[in-house]
């Protein structure tokens, strides 16, 4: 073909699509039913944009769309410690909340600070360093403060937070003690504050669904459960492996989340623990233990096998053995790639199926959440009495560990007042579960 006849072929063409867009304009602009329906367009009730299911019956229906708060009317916080949960998890995860947004720093390295403000769009003004409480008092957008230094520094900037009137969300461990844990709980109390401990697996929507299933009884009772979370270490200079700073070892830093994930799953408290510590002849355990490995047992009859570690493989599994089936979840306490799989006995088959679910930013879930209970005047899911129960326990762990006896347990010394309307589940015996934990967070949709 020659190429004059190819050029105007284009143009006919390209002219032809032009006028057909015209048409297709003008006729909205005339009022012309268009190829749009309520089923694509969707509906607005109490300012949320809603869709009709489009899937076929085997599927999953899609997620509603967010409905984020309008950024003046987030909850502002300030985020108290610029290392590398904050700056890779938790500053990161601001971009999904729908109730909160970062408006001020505290940090001990004022070029970081600087460089960080800049990336997330907060004021130069509201830049502190670690002695700027006064002037964070003095800022109205700041109504919440959430810790993320380490450990034997909570106690002492939770208290300073109460005293410049902030709510406080403050990264597990609570403290380095029982003691602090208390004295924390105590001057939120006295300053009217709220105090929640970042327990983001309790957030979880797989985490969720184990607890959602072990209580149900779908299964029947539950008899063992097995918590495993490991992981390599190095570099003796962080201030993990120094014991004035982080308060132990593998127990208190990534064993928490085996004994608060076995509390949370089974509801009820232990009645005893026994325990044992391994270290190596390595500097890198000078001042803290390397491996844990504890037994819980509770009122129900039922065992939880937990074992933490500096030195093993990176495992991070939660699996709950009852009478008539079992639930493994992979990467409980992981970031991310959780996979839950249940088995059961299906007639004459042992059926082995996995549950997919949709995954959630667990850092936005929680810092939603605190958003939600100073908002809305609530308690906190794990408030400071549940930080300072799982403060008791390992207690407990490190001296059954010393002494090579098993230690028996008392029940919470604190727990939470739940109004007459929210008296929370019961278990088996009748007794109330979760005494130290607040009313079941909202479903994130």
């Amino acid at each position: 073909m020659p190429d004059d006849v190819t050029a105007l072929s284009r143009r006919s063409l390209m002219m032809a699509g032009g006028a057909t867009l015209v048409g297709i304009g003008s006729a909205s602009a005339q009022g012309v039913p268009g190829p749009q329906r309520p089923v694509d367009t969707g509906k607005v009730e109490d300012g949320r944009v809603s869709f009709p299911n489009w899937r076929g019956p085997s599927d999953r229906p899609s997620p509603p769309p967010p409905a984020p708060l309008p950024p003046g009317e987030r909850v502002g916080f300030a985020i108290v410690g610029l290392g590398r949960l904050s700056l890779e998890e938790i500053l990161p995860a601001f971009g999904e909340c729908r109730k909160a947004r970062p408006v001020a720093l505290m940090s001990g390295s004022p070029d970081k600070a600087k460089a960080v403000a800049a990336q997330y769009g907060i004021k130069p003004e509201a830049v502190h360093g670690y002695d700027g409480w006064d002037a964070l008092a003095r800022n109205p957008e700041v109504k919440a403060v959430y810790i993320v230094t380490p450990n034997a520094l909570h106690r002492d900037q939770v208290i300073a937070a109460a005293g410049a009137g902030k709510h406080v969300l403050c990264e597990k461990p609570m403290a380095v003690s029982s003691g602090e844990a208390r004295a924390m709980i105590d001057a939120c109390a006295a300053a009217k504050v709220k105090l929640m401990i970042a327990y983001r697996c309790q957030y979880e929507p797989y985490n969720r669904e184990v607890v959602r299933l072990a209580r149900g009884g779908k299964y029947g009772k539950v008899k063992l459960i097995e918590a495993t979370n490991t992981q390599t270490m190095s570099l003796p200079e962080q201030w993990r492996m120094k014991k004035a700073l982080a308060g132990g070892g593998a127990l208190p830093d990534i064993g928490l989340y085996c004994l608060n994930g076995v509390r949370a799953l089974m509801g009820e408290e232990p009645v005893s623990v026994q325990a044992q510590i391994q270290s190596p002849d390595d500097p890198l355990y000078r001042e803290v233990e390397e491996t844990v490995a504890f037994t819980l047992r509770f009122p129900s009859g039922a065992l939880a096998l937990c074992s933490t570690s500096y030195g093993a493989h990176e495992t991070r599994s939660l699996t709950v053995q009852a009478e008539g089936g079992a639930i493994q979840l992979q990467n409980a306490f992981a970031y991310q790639g959780q996979r839950l799989f249940l088995s059961h006995r299906e007639g004459k088959a042992e059926a082995r199926e996995e549950r997919v679910l949709g995954e959630k930013n667990q850092f936005a879930l929680e810092i939603d959440h605190m958003a939600t209970c100073i908002l809305e005047n609530r308690i906190p899911r794990t408030p400071g009495e549940e930080g300072l129960q799982d403060q008791i326990l390992m207690e407990a762990i490190y001296e059954s560990a010393r002494t090579g006896q098993s230690v028996a347990l008392k029940p919470p010394e604190r727990s939470v007042a739940k109004g007459d309307k929210d008296q929370g589940e019961k278990g088996r015996d009748g007794k109330p579960l979760d005494p130290t934990r607040g009313p079941e967070p909202e479903d994130a949709g």
